[in-house]
């Protein structure tokens, strides 16, 4: 009769980790309303059109004495706040790597992006810089938010269970977001039945996002634990924070010591960028190419987001049985398949815009829970925060790539049939990176134990 004692950590669901990892899922439903609300929906627009109103009379706006159309500032806006991230990003990670209250870090982060966002209801009038100044702040404070959160990963689920838990967390963050557009849209569409003018809606919409983002980030700071970092540093604040400097420039040096890792990253840079292009051109596909109603885009990013709560919790079970890389190649084949479909579609065929997008939906969730699942295997241990500030400047920090050949291959065919096609290329070339992978050589380059299935 074995004798052997039951093995520790996150394998033994008791209550208590079950409490704390819907603290952390509750947090993914806290922040995805950033996402959508707040960039994808309604900020853009409305930002714009407080530009327009600011303009002067040759029609351009001057934002740090700098002359620029109306029409592209909350896209330098963006550019603006993506370049920061690549510099902050690595830096939060590093520090959170080294700190003893780790929740304070998020709450602070989480907080501050929330109050930025709640303040945009005082946007209005010419205050186009008060928005840029806003938006800025609060994506970073998001970006920065998200890779504390994702460095709790490893401490939450053994390297058989993280799949299932990264797949949970984005199907919370699908679903809460979807909620929240859902409300907020109904309240634009029934903005005159209510009293309320369209800007003062739009406002109200950008303001419940950051309640909703600092509202239920309480819930997920009093639910999740702290745990003594394994990079100490004595000495005060101060001293955290120039060690975690230092820390950072040795990371960078010693990235070569794993160079699968580096692979991955590389092959996620590719995929996720087509990923992110095909949610931020979609509309204007079917606007400008397929002819279709604003409704109909708008429903179509409500759809999606509601089938990605159910994409990623199939996907997530899926990659229980047969493993989450062949899980994620296979998503990969589908989205290639998308666009393929997508040249087909018919001016003015909706159903079939929706059908597109319901496959989306499918595999949207899936990819990118997955990906996460997959990349916190690749990390050394103790250092989860800083490395996950890498990973997300490979979801956002090379975000151009594939807006520039979608307008390249525009301007050099005059089609969007065919600059929508282009995109194939990020998912052939960062499919087949990806492929080769030696998934389960990589996860022990980095000193980790992998997981049953790849």
């Amino acid at each position: 009769m074995s004798t052997e004692a039951p093995p520790a950590g996150p394998a033994v669901v008791d209550r208590a980790l079950k409490r704390e990892r819907f603290g952390w899922y509750s947090y993914d439903w806290a922040n995805s309303v950033f996402s959508t609300t707040v960039v994808t929906v309604f900020l853009a627009p409305y930002l714009t059109s407080i530009a327009e109103d600011a303009a002067d009379a040759s029609g351009r706006i001057h934002p740090l004495g700098i002359s620029v159309p109306p029409g592209s500032f909350f896209g330098y806006v963006v550019s603006v706040s993506v370049v920061l991230q690549v510099f902050v990003l690595p830096v939060t990670g590093a520090i959170a790597d080294r700190v003893a209250h780790k929740r304070r870090l998020l709450a602070g982060l989480a907080f501050l992006g929330s109050l930025c966002t709640l303040a945009m209801y005082f946007v209005a009038g010419q205050r186009y810089l008060l928005g840029a100044g806003l938006f800025v702040v609060a994506n970073l404070a998001f970006g920065a938010s998200i890779v504390v959160y994702n460095s709790w990963l490893p401490d939450l689920a053994s390297p058989d269970e993280r799949d299932k838990i990264s797949s949970r967390g984005w199907a919370f963050g699908y679903l809460g977001g979807a909620l929240l557009l859902a409300l907020n849209l109904g309240l634009f569409i029934g903005h005159d039945s209510l009293g309320v003018s369209e800007g003062d809606a739009v406002r109200i919409c950008l303001a419940s996002a950051g309640i909703w983002w600092g509202g239920f980030t309480v819930l997920t700071v009093s639910l999740l634990r702290d745990r003594p970092p394994r990079a100490v540093v004595a000495g005060g604040r101060g001293r955290t924070v120039r060690g975690s400097f230092r820390q950072l420039g040795a990371t960078l040096r010693d990235l070569r010591r794993y160079p699968l890792t580096l692979w991955f990253l590389g092959a996620y840079l590719l995929f996720n960028d087509g990923v992110q292009t095909v949610i931020n051109v979609s509309a204007q596909y079917g606007k400008e190419e397929l002819r279709l109603s604003q409704t109909t885009l708008v429903s179509t990013i409500l759809l999606v987001q509601l089938v990605a709560f159910v994409g990623a919790v199939a996907l997530g079970r899926i990659a229980q049985a047969v493993g989450a890389k062949r899980t994620v190649l296979g998503a990969l084949v589908v989205w290639t398949l998308v666009l393929v479909g997508a040249y087909f579609v018919q001016a003015g065929a909706a159903l079939q815009f929706y059908l597109l997008a319901t496959v989306i939906g499918v595999v949207l969730g899936g990819t990118q829970a997955l990906t996460r699942s997959l990349f916190s295997q690749l990390i050394p241990p103790g250092r989860e925060a800083e490395y996950f500030g890498f990973y997300e400047i490979s979801d956002r920090g090379t975000s151009w790539l594939g807006p520039f050949l979608f307008a390249l291959t525009f301007q050099l065919t005059d089609s969007y049939r065919y600059a929508i096609f282009s995109l194939v290329f990020f998912f052939v070339v960062g499919g087949l990176l990806f492929l080769r992978l030696p998934m389960r050589r990589a996860i022990e380059q980095a000193g980790n134990v992998p997981p049953e299935r790849l």
